[in-house]
């Protein structure tokens, strides 16, 4: 590796590490030596990268893309290196995914237990939190995401698709009287997802027509689970994905309703920093692919009846 690759090998530990003292300890290189090279780095391109103080490090603008780049090119390394040597084979180092809670309880119980399993010598970090994670920033190696994407840097491996559909407690239908068509829905509660574009509009498809029906949200809410907790209760009609509605619905805790009708297939995406993948996340993503994709394709499968539709 050249000297000016080590530096940018360096620059990228001190960003990660958020620390110019923990990225030498990381490296075994004293702290002085990093400041020193960090500094003739920041000379040798002509502006500064980092704004350090003696408690604090932070990007520039200029580092912020600088470090974008930089990233790409040690981890193309990391991955020549990796593809003739035994890491292929025994991973080592830590993996972090970001996902949701609920596709973390839908899909990754077994799957993370195989894996750490398999691959021994890997620390592995899943990350459940709520919002959407920054995979530069956040130094994030993959991130699992249910849900049409915006464009970005990030690269997108379609998984599949989850059926969405709707769903009440038996409590609720024996309350109000279940919906034969989807304009009965207006009349209904609903349980509504604040992360939808259009939270008040329900568009339906039975496979050959499509329909578009406003109902109330009185009660909306930013959590899948949640939601599904909401109509277990009996407070209205929610829109889950089938598969987390499968035990509600073995359990008599929910029951489908419309069952002909769906809303629009939801996309399933593993989103990485770029499309050169050091092992630890190439085998993870290998397992994912056999593992959930197929498991997608069956709930897809089981396509319901349309009879008494009329």
């Amino acid at each position: 590796m050249t000297d000016s690759l080590r530096d940018l090998a360096l620059f990228v530990e001190v960003v990660d590490a958020r620390s110019l003292k923990r990225a030498g300890e990381a490296l075994g290189i004293p702290h002085s030596t990093v400041s020193r090279r960090i500094a003739a780095l920041e000379k040798a391109i002509g502006v500064r990268l980092l704004n350090r103080t003696t408690r604090t490090l932070a990007l520039t603008e200029a580092g912020s893309i600088y470090y974008k780049r930089c990233r790409e090119i040690v981890d193309a390394a990391r991955v020549a290196h990796e593809e003739i040597g035994d890491l292929v084979l025994r991973p080592r180092g830590r993996l972090r995914v970001s996902t949701t809670v609920e596709f973390a309880r839908l899909f990754l119980g077994e799957l993370v237990a195989d894996f750490v399993r398999k691959y021994p010598d890997l620390s592995f970090d899943l990350d459940l939190q709520p919002h959407k994670v920054d995979l530069y920033e956040d130094n994030f190696d993959l991130a699992l995401r249910i849900g049409h994407q915006p464009d970005s840097s990030l690269v997108a491996r379609q998984l599949g698709y989850i059926r969405v559909a709707l769903y009440a407690s038996p409590s609720y239908l024996a309350a109000n009287p279940a919906p034969r068509l989807p304009g009965d829905l207006r009349s209904h509660a609903f349980i509504g997802n604040l992360n939808s574009p259009s939270p008040g509009t329900l568009t339906l498809r039975d496979g050959s027509s499509e329909i578009a029906v406003t109902v109330g949200t009185r009660l909306m809410v930013n959590n899948f689970g949640f939601m599904r907790e909401l109509a277990v209760l009996g407070l209205g009609v929610a829109t889950l994905h089938e598969p987390m509605a499968g035990s509600d619905i073995r359990a008599g805790r929910l029951a489908r309703v419309l069952p002909g009708w769906t809303l629009q297939e939801a996309p399933v995406y593993a989103l990485t920093p770029n499309r050169l993948l050091p092992a630890k996340t190439r085998l993870f993503l290998d397992m994912l692919t056999q593992r959930v994709s197929p498991s997608m394709a069956e709930e897809l499968d089981r396509r319901p009846s349309k009879k008494g539709l009329t």
